[in-house]
């Protein structure tokens, strides 16, 4: 090959590489709303809505995504759910209860990930190829938790980190359950409580389980406590994907394969070995609404918020259903 045409060769890569990395940083800003129709209800019993946030990463200058999240209130959900990673940085609280606002005017429960005790520290990104991205050791949050844990309970929401609630929907009760962040080693499952008294006819119609990273332990821990669907966030859906082949990541433990969508427990190769007493169950991987700071890029996997529709047993699963960002 002439010079000539390595010069052109090389020219076209690097042409290549510089569109690939524009719509990358463009597709980081491409929000989605993914819905699912979860059959884990006894038959007969009206739909309950779920909306699932997970990874919003926020800083203080993503005005952009912090009005997508909060306009997503005009699903009225029965629960809004979260599964951590809230903040980029410390002085991003107010974008984040710009976020978060018309949500918390309905009923919430959430769990809090790696970042929302401690800033992201840059990273080798290919390091992610070999193993995932824990530091060991603990050491001081340096960002807001425990104003956020007050933010969040004093609006009412359900703190399930390593704790369990019961919430009132119209057709019963939602028995919900979360764990610590398993990124972090957070994760203990909470004492079983005393059964209630009961409140009139409405029975318990399932089980939540809430839990940041999706570590295989965690999920089934939960299975085990007699979740019915787990959410999940933290691989970000692997966040660059190759078309046609998804995921090359998940930052944890589970096949990239489950890295994002609505998937059966006992779909093979999820678990390794199956939960004991485990009964059959669902589990949706969020791929989040944000990204590192210092890895701002999305490629073939849009961030996403999720609507998940709970209905009786023996109904279709539907698929999930992208619709437009509205800003």
């Amino acid at each position: 090959m002439t010079s000539v045409k390595l010069v052109r060769a090389g020219g076209a890569v690097f042409g290549l590489g510089l569109a690939s990395l524009g719509y990358a940083l463009a597709e980081a800003n491409w929000f989605a709303l993914r819905r699912y129709e979860v059959p884990v209800l006894p038959p007969g019993t009206a739909p309950v809505k779920l909306l699932h946030l997970s990874d919003l990463h926020l800083a203080s200058g993503q005005g952009r995504k912090a009005a997508w999240v909060a306009a997503l209130g005009r699903l009225q959900p029965d629960l809004v759910v979260t599964t951590g990673d809230n903040l980029s940085s410390a002085n991003a609280f107010d974008r984040l209860a710009q976020a978060l606002g018309p949500l918390l005017e309905l009923p919430g429960a959430f769990v809090f990930g790696s970042n929302d005790y401690f800033t992201a520290a840059p990273k080798n990104p290919l390091a992610y190829l070999w193993r995932d991205s824990r530091t060991p050791g603990w050491r001081q949050p340096d960002l807001p938790v425990a104003e956020l844990r007050r933010f969040l309970t004093q609006a009412g929401w359900f703190d399930l980190n390593n704790a369990r609630a019961s919430f009132a929907c119209a057709a019963g009760h939602l028995s919900l359950i979360g764990l610590g962040d398993p990124h972090l080693n957070l994760d203990r499952e909470p004492a079983p409580r005393p059964a209630p008294a009961p409140v009139g006819t409405q029975p318990v119609l399932a089980t939540i389980g809430l839990v940041h990273a999706p570590y295989r332990r965690a999920i089934k821990t939960l299975v085990a406590a007699g979740a019915g669907l787990v959410v999940a966030g933290h691989t970000h859906g692997g966040q660059v994907a190759l078309p046609g082949h998804g995921a090359l990541v998940t930052n944890c433990d589970l096949p990239a394969r489950f890295a994002k969508g609505l998937h059966p427990v006992d779909s093979p190769g999820l678990l390794g070995t199956p939960a004991p007493d485990a009964g059959p169950g669902f589990i949706h991987v969020s791929a989040g609404l944000g990204t590192s700071p210092y890895a701002p890029i999305r490629l073939a996997c849009r961030p996403e918020a999720s609507l998940l529709t709970l209905v009786s047993a023996g109904h279709r699963v539907g698929q999930p259903m992208p619709l437009p960002s509205r800003d």
